[in-house]
């Protein structure tokens, strides 16, 4: 086992309780939100937010960055200002949080449910192009724990049948697809900053794309409709939303994002624990990262055989009763109440029966990494 000890020196404590994510605050985050509290209103009410879209649009190399109140209300923006309706058919996958979903439904589209690949688990572009109809409006992807979609099959797809590309990067801060930052190949891409993300803001998201009429639109729309080019003051022209982010929130992602190289760096070394750590159980895989592939690797995840016989919700039962949070793999959305099943869709509930996320934040030391492994150990060695 190969481990890479100075990424794990600064936090030597075993802790009672072990966290399945939480965001890394330092000396500058204390400093950049008190400097927000005290200074960030009149004149500087946006200054913050200014800095933190420029700087990160800068980092993914995106034309255009909008911060929001949280990648859902992102996702809605860009999805209205892109003119999906009533009527229209957005393809999704499977396996992803309501969360991609959601807006949506909301805009009176359909969601349209497609299985996944079963080593990336990400969106299978045989299946989305089998699904595509008349009514088919835009692909919608999603980067599932850092892992990356096969973007260039998709933009064939796209390029095809002249439909959109949505890139749902809320999972994959830092992922690049051959040196290009994820969430910049199709019409707009959304990224998340909750709590348990790579770089937090507590609560947020942020739509980048290199579209200005997109962009354009949708900062209309964050902002109650007003267009503060053409419009009186308090006389919207339309009806939009409120999804605007805080200046103190932009705050703690400007220094997030400033310290996201390191922050990243420790997420890829975690993974690398976890793999070595079970190198000679080559039968339990875990998040991959192809060549040309860049992962970010925001949610470690292992899925046993199936001749294992590991029991998700028995595992996750073990880590509670030693204080270490954990969460199974993401249901398969058509198999909720308020959408029709989809049972074609299979690699999505094998996987789910499979599947577990392990714990990883920037504090995880490796005593923490140790005892998370050795519990799995434990209990694939019962069966």
């Amino acid at each position: 086992m190969n481990i890479s000890t100075p990424y794990f020196k600064e936090n030597n404590n075993d802790g009672n309780y072990i966290p399945l994510a939480k965001p890394s605050i330092t000396k500058k985050e204390i400093a950049y939100v008190n400097e927000a509290m005290i200074n960030g209103w009149g004149e500087n009410k946006s200054k913050f937010i200014e800095k933190f879209e420029i700087t990160f649009a800068k980092k993914t190399g995106a034309k255009f960055a909008l911060a929001t109140s949280s990648c859902t209300g992102a996702l809605h923006l860009g999805l209205e200002s892109l003119g999906i309706k009533k009527g229209d058919e957005v393809i999704v996958p499977e396996s992803t949080w309501i969360a991609s979903v959601a807006p949506i439904v909301h805009l009176g589209a359909k969601p349209v449910f497609v299985d996944i690949l079963r080593d990336s688990w990400c969106i299978d572009p045989k299946l989305v192009e089998a699904a595509i109809t008349p009514k088919t409006r835009a692909i919608l992807c999603v980067h599932l724990y850092g892992n990356l979609c096969e973007l260039n099959e998709l933009i064939k797809i796209c390029q095809k049948f002249n439909i959109s590309l949505i890139e749902d990067s809320a999972e994959a801060f830092g992922s690049k697809y051959f040196n290009k930052h994820v969430g910049t190949f199709g019409s707009f891409g959304v990224f998340s900053f909750h709590g348990s993300k790579t770089i937090s803001t507590g609560e947020g998201g942020m739509l980048v794309t290199n579209d200005r009429k997109i962009y354009e639109k949708s900062k209309i729309l964050n902002n109650h409709g007003i267009n503060r080019n053409f419009d009186k003051q308090y006389c919207p022209s339309e009806l939009g939303y409120k999804f605007k982010i805080t200046n103190i929130q932009a705050a703690m992602g400007l220094a997030q994002i400033e310290r996201s190289k390191e922050i990243i760096q420790k997420k890829v070394k975690i993974m690398e624990f976890y793999k070595d750590y079970f190198y000679n159980h080559k039968f339990i895989s875990f998040n991959i990262e192809p060549y040309g592939y860049k992962n970010s690797f925001w949610m470690p995840t292992a899925v046993f055989p199936s001749f294992c016989k590991v029991s998700i919700p028995t595992l996750i039962n073990e880590f509670q009763v030693n204080n270490i949070d954990a969460r199974s793999f993401f249901c398969p959305l058509s198999s909720l109440k308020i959408f029709k099943e989809n049972k074609k869709n299979k690699i999505s509930r094998d996987i789910y029966n499979r599947a577990i996320n392990l714990p990883s934040f920037y504090d995880m030391n490796e005593n923490q990494l140790l005892k998370v492994c050795r519990i799995i150990e434990k209990t694939i060695s019962k069966k």
